[in-house]
């Protein structure tokens, strides 16, 4: 969808009207009007202005003053309501037809259609919400698990940007100190110290990693982790996915080379989102159909986040094994996922943990299930999901981490300027593109393109 073009992102006087509730039918579907002085529009819908605040029973009218439907006429007015303007509510019987001649009739009112997320980009035009927590607002829309939902409604609140305001707050201190000394230089400033200004930067560094943190958390539950199963033919990978989404997603058989395309299933593990591919078994092969198959596993392979490497845990780590390792990208995180520990003489542990050089290794069973929780959490923790501290992470979104990225370079170069014998000049501008990087983040700094893009994705009636 293309953004909200510049010059429609300035409040307008005008009147935007769109049906707020799913497409189709339903029991009650709702007509929702945003604007200054509604009573005429009002007027002509329901044949008077609701009293604020009061759900009044109403005849929905049509430009010619025929009844459209009955149900439930709401008034909010400004600066009271969702979008900060005056807000009215018509709430019918959710039928399509009946839901299109109600807004036909809005419109003929003198009412417009309103963009995609165009109620939301008044609600922080007028200071309603800064722009993390409208973001917020389609995140808990889209919201695929419970644990996003929650995280999304933390955002909202207000959560994650009280965070960014306390950090820009004492960013504004420092740099309050710093500026008073380059403008007043032969002023005794003694809180210019140099162990003042070291403790002021790592209590905003530590608190600025602590946000990061739970950013990064945040965004797996928007973005979900993408999971791919790779291994030789036959080592158990297709049994593997089935146990993963509980249900037969892929075909199991005893033949090498069954699974010939790729196959990605949803999943949830303890709310946080994956997309789980599994892939072709790697090997040299001669049937096209196969081959084709192996390609689009590479494929795969390139655009995930993580690798559980399928081995047969009676065979270890083959040669065969070996050379699959080494042909996947050196950045792709990976589990050693050594399956089949059921036909094994002698038990294994579940987890061995994080090898000498740093791996992690899982012995499981994908036929009975055995080692699977211990899986399940083994993903969770390389994914950065803290398992002890996941229930404080709010929504966070791509534009959110570079932000706090480049603040978090900003603040690291200042901290090597503090104390170096270097001009103040440079400490105070790594201060300021700190802030402005911070501030971007709740909408202070953003450019009207960026503001254009969010809101357009953003669904209409929203």
């Amino acid at each position: 969808m293309a953004a909200l073009p510049v010059p429609a992102l300035i409040p307008a006087p005008d009147i935007i009207a769109a049906v707020s509730t799913p497409p189709g039918r339903g029991g009650i579907g709702v007509v929702r009007v945003s604007g200054r002085d509604l009573r005429l529009l009002a007027e002509k819908v329901v044949g008077s202005m609701p009293k604020p605040r009061y759900a009044t029973l109403s005849h929905f009218l049509d430009e010619d003053g025929q009844v459209i439907d009955q149900g439930i006429a709401l008034y909010f007015p400004a600066p009271h309501s969702y979008t900060g303007e005056d807000v009215l509510e018509f709430q019918g019987h959710g039928g399509p037809i009946v839901m299109s001649l109600l807004l036909a009739s809005c419109i003929s009112a003198g009412a417009r259609l309103a963009e995609p997320g165009e109620f939301t980009l008044r609600a922080f035009f007028n200071d309603k919400l800064d722009l993390a927590q409208a973001e917020s607002v389609a995140d808990l829309i889209d919201a695929g698990t419970r644990e996003a939902a929650r995280s999304a409604l933390r955002s909202l609140n207000g959560e994650f940007s009280s965070l960014i305001h306390e950090i820009v707050s004492g960013l504004t201190d420092l740099r309050m100190i710093v500026e008073a000394w380059l403008d007043f230089p032969e002023e005794d400033i003694d809180v210019l110290a140099q162990p003042h200004i070291d403790e002021r930067l790592g209590d905003i560094r530590g608190r600025l990693d602590e946000v990061f943190l739970s950013a990064r958390r945040g965004s797996l539950l928007r973005e979900g982790v993408s999971v791919v199963l790779v291994g030789k033919p036959n080592v158990g990978k297709s049994s593997l996915l089935n146990q993963l989404t509980g249900e037969e997603a892929a075909i199991v058989t005893e033949v090498p080379g069954t699974t010939r395309d790729t196959i990605e299933r949803p999943i949830e593990i303890k709310g946080v989102p994956m997309h789980v591919v599994d892939t072709a078994g790697l090997r040299e092969t001669e049937d096209l159909i196969e081959s084709i198959g192996i390609e689009r596993t590479r494929s795969a392979i390139e655009k995930a986040a993580l690798a559980l490497v399928v081995l047969d845990c009676r065979e270890g780590l083959a040669q065969e094994d070996r050379l699959i390792i080494e042909s996947l990208p050196a950045n792709l995180q990976r589990v050693y996922v050594y399956n089949k520990i059921d036909l094994m003489d002698h038990a294994l542990p579940a987890w061995n943990g994080p090898t000498s050089s740093g791996e992690t290794e899982i012995y499981v069973s994908a036929k009975t299930g055995a080692g699977m929780e211990a899986l399940r959490d083994a993903v969770l923790d390389l994914a950065g999901w803290n398992l002890e501290s996941g229930g404080g992470v709010f929504m966070a979104r791509q534009r959110h981490l570079v932000a706090l990225s480049e603040a978090t370079g900003h603040l690291t170069h200042a901290d090597d300027l503090a104390g170096s014998g270097k001009p103040l000049e440079l400490l105070a501008e790594e201060l300021r593109l700190a802030q402005i990087a911070l501030s971007s983040i709740t909408g202070e700094f953003t450019a009207d393109d960026l503001l254009g893009e969010i809101f357009s994705r953003f669904c209409i009636g929203k």
